[in-house]
């Protein structure tokens, strides 16, 4: 790779975009592990509301985020048309319950906006940052506070 290539790529930001409901959010491709299409998930008593619960990921236990749950919306229904998004952060993996992966985005990084500072809307805290695609907002999603250490301690 040349060191123009280089520095071309640090400038962009992969992002794997996703709907919930009829939002659009994103996140950085390289914290995605997999995309797998919907399975039930086995409830575990006492676990946060939108930890759907657990599956068998090739012999390892996987904690199920309802994404739509964690961020205040309606909960996901849980059907064919849904997938789980495998995302590891940190040394913590776990399933995002989503409604449908729409795209992969390469962004300028110039081109990523910080939230708006506004407190009083709890899913703005789950943001990182936005951005505008062919006339869309796609939302980055912040998976330091989508995915707090009590996920992982749930499962």
């Amino acid at each position: 790779m040349t060191e123009t290539a280089s520095s071309q790529t640090s400038s962009e930001i992969e992002l794997l975009s996703f709907r919930l409901a009829d939002e659009e959010y994103s996140v950085d491709i390289m914290s995605v592990r997999e995309i797998r299409g919907w399975t039930r998930a086995t409830p575990l008593p006492h676990a946060p509301p939108h930890v759907r619960g657990v599956i068998n990921l090739r012999g390892t236990v996987l904690p199920v985020v309802d994404l739509s749950v964690r961020l205040g919306m309606s909960p996901v229904e849980g059907d064919a048309r849904n997938v789980i998004i495998v995302v590891q952060f940190g040394n913590q993996t776990a399933g995002l319950l989503v409604h449908a992966v729409s795209d992969i985005l390469s962004i300028p990084r110039e081109e990523l906006q910080p939230p708006p500072d506004l407190a009083a809307d709890m899913s703005h805290s789950f943001i990182s940052a936005l951005t505008i695609v062919e006339g869309r907002m796609i939302r980055v999603l912040d998976l330091a506070t989508v995915l707090p250490e009590d996920t992982a301690e749930a499962a």
